[in-house]
């Protein structure tokens, strides 16, 4: 067995950012600590945090007022900062700098007037928070259907903008399918919305995709952008699972003579990756070989701890 390890792989500069807040957090002040929703989508992260006292909450009424609130990657609504406010929390904010950027756009469109077609997955913690940027002023679509869907006056100037972690092959054919459908009267964004650690991981599948029959994307179920990454990889031909991490390696279908591309989503540890790694190594005798296709040197450094 053959394994090609791609990079960049696991940990973005915005999850590195949310890992690095949380933990200094957990330095400076007694647990418990609270962060609303998952602090990036990696079980495995998730659960290392739990054990050093941190509670991920779904609800706000769940946090005891004065408490310490971290708001996690994906970001939140005005809404969830104002409850936050009037409940005196404690709140710092690991939100990465990329979803802030969206924020900021579809604030600034909807005060210009635009209505905005926003291009992500339901329910997702990111397209949630981004939504409550301009109530009445967007709309969510998650496919081309939804797309033929949408009536607009002809009148109404219009722009879109998606998710920071969505497939760019889908992405883009939704995005033109709405510049055939309103180009008249549509406007488009400067930055669209998805991240580069989305696209260089995207972009290394496809260029080790014809010398790899087998893929294993390392990732959590919740996470978009792993879940994205299997899919790339299913459509260029590589037969390709979603693991959670070493335990989930199915053995079963894989072959002594199988050439195997390694990737993982953005929330990875890169320890649970060489655990997968040390595995197929163990099982096959498999070689490893490390393909780089876009070097990554961006650093978002986390905000200033304030005492309270």
């Amino acid at each position: 067995m053959k394994i090609i390890l791609a990079s960049p792989r696991g940990f973005c500069a915005g999850v590195r950012r949310a890992i690095e807040t949380l933990s200094l957090v957990l330095d400076r002040f007694k647990p418990p600590i609270y962060v609303y929703h998952e602090i990036v989508h990696n079980n495995w992260v998730v659960e290392h945090f739990r054990e050093k006292g941190t509670i991920f909450i779904q609800s706000l009424d769940d946090v005891p007022n004065g408490s310490i609130l971290l708001f996690s990657a994906h970001g939140v609504s005005p809404e969830i900062r104002l409850k936050a406010q009037q409940r005196e929390l404690r709140t710092i904010d690991a939100t990465c700098p990329l979803v802030h950027r969206i924020h900021r756009l579809a604030q600034n469109y909807a005060a210009q007037g635009f209505h905005i077609i926003f291009l992500g997955h339901a329910g997702h913690d990111e397209v949630v928070g981004t939504l409550g940027e301009a109530p009445g002023r967007i709309t969510l679509v998650s496919s081309l259907e939804d797309i033929d869907k949408l009536d607009f006056p002809a009148h109404q100037p219009l722009t879109f903008l998606m998710q920071t972690t969505l497939s760019q092959t889908e992405s883009e054919k939704m995005a033109q399918r709405i510049r055939e459908r309103f180009s008249s009267q549509l406007k488009e964004p400067s930055n669209d919305g998805i991240c580069f650690a989305t696209q260089n991981r995207q972009n290394a599948v496809r260029k080790w995709q014809n010398r790899c029959n087998k893929g294993l994307v390392v990732g959590s179920p919740n996470s978009s952008n792993s879940r994205r990454l299997a899919e790339l990889a299913q459509e260029t031909g590589i037969i390709a699972f979603l693991i959670d991490g070493p335990d989930d390696i199915p053995y079963n279908k894989l072959e002594q003579n199988d050439s195997v591309l390694i990737t993982a989503g953005a929330s990875v540890p890169e320890k649970i990756i060489n655990l997968c790694v040390t595995q197929l190594v163990r099982r096959f005798g498999a070689t490893v070989e490390q393909e780089t296709s876009s070097p990554e040197n961006v650093v978002f450094f986390p905000p200033k701890i304030e005492e309270f």
